[in-house]
């Protein structure tokens, strides 16, 4: 998917944009509660646009787009690295190539078929060594053996993965990154 026009993306930008809570829960830094405002809202006009794992692939990249940038957390999306696209890379792919255990990869399928998952994350796992430090963002729960989460209505473990990041970069030792006190 590239940064052309999208209905999803669309969409979900002009709910976020239109809403006069996200602002201030941003301030407030209730990540959970956007994400989980957003899918409350968005998620069931969302799926009606595009295959369910496409539209919640795009979905899930938006929001984490939006979160990040506003949660001040360094990251880069929809990379080219050594040949394979990585959907998100944090901090950025300078410290995935210095120090691997300091980055935090995430993948967003657009499939739920675990097969096609397994693979992509073999794949990362050539440039990310460190298991631990690839997450999955899925559209139903698919047992991996990675740390997942699942964006749906009824079982959103999503909502907590901004929390997740934060932790996982104020663990890290980079200061530049305590931005979200936990």
């Amino acid at each position: 998917m590239s940064d052309e026009v999208n209905p999803i993306k669309d969409y979900l930008f002009d709910y976020i944009e239109k809403s006069n809570s996200i602002i201030n829960l941003i301030v407030e830094k209730k990540f959970d509660i956007i994400i989980n405002e957003i899918v409350e809202n968005c998620y069931d006009k969302i799926i009606l646009m595009d295959k369910k794992e496409e539209a919640v692939g795009i979905l899930a990249t938006g929001i984490l787009h939006y979160l990040l940038t506003n949660a001040l957390l360094n990251s880069q999306r929809k990379v080219d690295y050594q040949g394979m696209e990585l959907d998100i890379v944090i901090p950025d792919t300078r410290t995935l190539e210095k120090d691997a255990k300091m980055a935090l990869l995430i993948l967003i399928p657009k499939s739920s078929d675990k097969k096609t998952i397994d693979e992509k994350i073999s794949q990362l796992r050539k440039v990310q060594p460190t298991k631990e430090n690839i997450w999955v963002v899925l559209s139903e729960d698919v047992p991996l053996n990675c740390k997942s989460f699942v964006l749906s209505k009824e079982n959103n473990s999503f909502s907590k993965i901004i929390f997740e990041i934060a932790q996982f970069l104020n663990v890290g030792g980079s200061n530049k990154f305590k931005i979200l006190r936990i």
